[in-house]
């Protein structure tokens, strides 16, 4: 895990993690863009700003997590990598801090899976291997 420097190449494996106070999003040619665009939801960075161009870029490819957090940061963008096709997972209720972003998301039937967050790397795993989610 790193903090993103614009111009990455995204690789299998790794985690990026946006600087502060600026957008971490996916360009076309799947390389890291940084961009200090307004903030969404308040915030910046704002998952929906990265969740909206995965969706883009990657599509049904795409598998999103929203976990804990106050208000509804990136639940409408969970929502569209759902349309999309893509695998979404929120925390489910019992085990978050904050529902907020999360429970947001559920009602806008944006998440495919509800888990807890000691079940999502086995499930991602498993996604991964194409041998299905056990709930």
């Amino acid at each position: 895990m790193r903090v993103a420097a614009a111009g990455d190449d995204l690789l299998p494996g790794h985690a990026y993690l946006s600087p502060d106070g600026v957008h971490l999003q996916v360009g076309m040619d799947r390389r890291i863009v940084l961009s200090q665009d307004a903030a969404k939801n308040g915030l910046r960075p704002s998952i929906s700003c990265l969740f909206q161009s995965v969706a883009q870029v990657f599509g049904c490819y795409a598998v999103g997590l929203l976990l804990t957090g106050m208000g509804k940061d990136g639940a409408e963008e969970l929502k569209l990598l759902r349309d999309k096709g893509a695998i979404t997972i929120v925390q489910d209720k019992a085990r978050a801090l904050v529902y907020g972003m999360p429970g947001e998301a559920v009602k806008l039937d944006a998440a495919t899976y509800m888990l807890s967050p000691h079940s999502m790397a086995p499930a991602l795993i498993r996604l991964v291997s194409k041998k299905g989610i056990e709930r």
